[in-house]
């Protein structure tokens, strides 16, 4: 399998609602704020349109369902569903409530992106599954996406 590197992305999120302990486990709810992404092919704003619906199960594994839109610098509009895992350790809980930071590999923290649009430039995106990898910063996360890419 390739790897490309495909964008930063910088996603602003707000204190999470805490819907409580579930059947499915415990629940929460981030609303997306804002925020920025930049890649060779890709530049522009995350829309404070989209949301994380986690889910934390007994072993302190989040399981990650988030919805945004991205504006490029050019105006299009880009959807992007991603679903993941992030461990909820020390380092993580730590950095999150403090507004502090982790790095890359603080915590398992991985998620799988697919993007959908109509804009003739970016269309070929709608073909694209990303790998993303993310970690804590203040006010947000961060994610290192990767194309995967067919030769």
């Amino acid at each position: 399998m390739k790897l490309v590197p495909l964008m930063k992305i910088h996603v602003l999120v707000a204190s999470p609602f805490d819907i409580g302990d579930t059947t499915h486990g415990k629940r929460l709810v981030a609303n997306i704020t804002g925020g920025a992404f930049e890649g060779n092919r890709l530049t522009g704003t995350v829309c404070s349109s989209g949301a994380d619906w986690i889910v934390i199960d007994s072993e302190n594994l989040g399981h990650i369902d988030v919805r945004i839109v991205l504006q490029t610098n050019d105006g299009a509009h880009i959807y992007v569903h991603y679903t993941g895992f992030l461990e909820y350790n020390d380092k993580f809980v730590t950095a999150a409530l403090s507004g502090g930071e982790t790095k890359i590999g603080d915590s398992y923290f991985l998620s799988q992106l697919r993007f959908e649009t109509g804009a003739e430039k970016y269309k070929w995106l709608n073909r694209v599954l990303g790998v993303g990898e993310g970690r804590v910063y203040p006010g947000g996360i961060e994610y290192q996406v990767y194309e995967q890419a067919h030769d």
